[in-house]
């Protein structure tokens, strides 16, 4: 029977649920040369779909939960990994865009449970290829096309790095922001600290908004504190459902379908959803944790992280079509008022010669 690719996403992950490191480490190593992202063997997706209207830089979550802290063995089998995972959120975004995403030596499920300077380590490493994957991209692919940002999970974590290099008050940065339709970081923090420090970042205020970031944790209302959102931190999110930041409640009736698998297609009404204010994660009442489980260890029990994206799929996909399809008509309106001061200042232009022409005239009969 033919395997479907959610599915198949999550049953390597279960298969790997109880994670076997090849070997312990007294320190994690930091690596000082990215990958080669001019050699087609180092991306997943490169110019795939070539036909539509935005551009799709989307960086894998973890599926590594064999090394110590870095995939410093990208090889195949782990590449195939990347791929499964990457093809379970591909259709949220395929529609509507041409597709980047790299593989990189990203940081391995273990490296969330390192002390702080070598998990701190570990994310410089994986940060290492991606942004050298997002500046080759930048430099030979985009050409000026809008970008759409988007991850889930420690792929999530690696677009809010993209942000904060890449999207700052530089001549560049103000360049890119220009470009930059919504970065859909799932399953990710954004805290007070990130937009103090970073403006650039800004958290999505409604369905439509351009240049914002999209983000929520799904819980069942009893957790406390996770990797994703610690004890004591708040996140700002957006609810998927009705497109609001603060606690009011979706009812499942606006779930336009849940995706699990192919084969089952969308389920409407699977859930509905509110955002708890205090932690700023996104509750899903009524969810078994019997039926959808938390996975890995790493996660605390009331964790629906490895569904944040499949309990709100196609609600996903038509947001990403409306926010491009919004980031299009607010780049042709500004075009056409371009090209009307560019017209009116040519009109004036013609009256101030054909004037001066005239005064000439009159002073020559003179």
């Amino acid at each position: 029977m033919k395997k479907t690719v959610l599915l198949l996403a999550l049953v390597m992950l279960l298969a790997f649920a109880v994670p076997a490191f090849a070997e312990s480490a007294e320190s994690v190593p930091s690596f000082t040369e990215p990958l080669d992202y001019s050699d087609a063997a180092n991306w997943a997706y490169f110019n795939e779909g070539e036909d539509r209207p935005a551009d799709l830089f989307i960086v894998c979550p973890t599926v590594d939960t064999r090394s110590y802290a870095n995939s410093e063995d990208l090889n195949e089998k782990l590449k195939g990994r990347f791929v499964s995972a990457l093809d379970a959120e591909k259709g949220i975004y395929a529609d509507t865009c041409r597709l980047y995403s790299p593989y990189y030596r990203q940081m391995a499920i273990n490296a969330y449970t390192l002390g702080e300077e070598d998990f701190g380590k570990a994310i410089k490493n994986a940060y290492l290829d991606v942004s050298a994957a997002f500046r080759y991209y930048l430099d030979n692919e985009n050409n000026g096309r809008p970008i759409v940002l988007a991850g889930f999970s420690q792929g999530a974590q690696m677009c809010i790095e993209l942000l904060k290099e890449y999207f700052g008050n530089t001549t560049e940065g103000r360049k890119l922001n220009k470009q930059l339709v919504a970065v859909y970081a799932i399953g990710w923090r954004i805290t007070d600290e990130d937009i103090k420090e970073y403006p650039q970042i800004v958290p999505a205020k409604g369905e439509s908004d351009i240049g914002s970031v999209i983000s929520y944790e799904c819980e069942d209302g009893t957790v406390t504190g996770s990797i994703i959102i610690p004890e004591g931190v708040k996140s700002y999110s957006i609810n998927p459902l009705n497109w609001k930041t603060d606690g009011t409640k979706a009812d499942s009736s606006l779930n336009k379908g849940a995706v699990f698998s192919e084969e089952e297609g969308p389920i409407p009404g699977f859930c509905g959803a509110y955002i708890d204010e205090a932690r700023g994660s996104l509750i899903v009442p009524g969810v078994s944790t019997e039926d959808h489980p938390k996975v890995l260890d790493v996660f605390p029990d009331g964790c629906f992280h490895l569904y944040d994206n499949m309990f709100f799929y196609t609600n996903l996909k038509e947001n990403v079509s409306l926010r491009v399809n919004a980031f299009l008509e607010a780049q042709q309106t500004h075009r056409n008022a371009v090209s009307w001061m560019i017209g009116i200042a040519a009109a004036v232009l013609v009256l101030c010669v054909i004037g001066l022409a005239l005064n000439n005239r009159k002073k020559t009969r003179v």
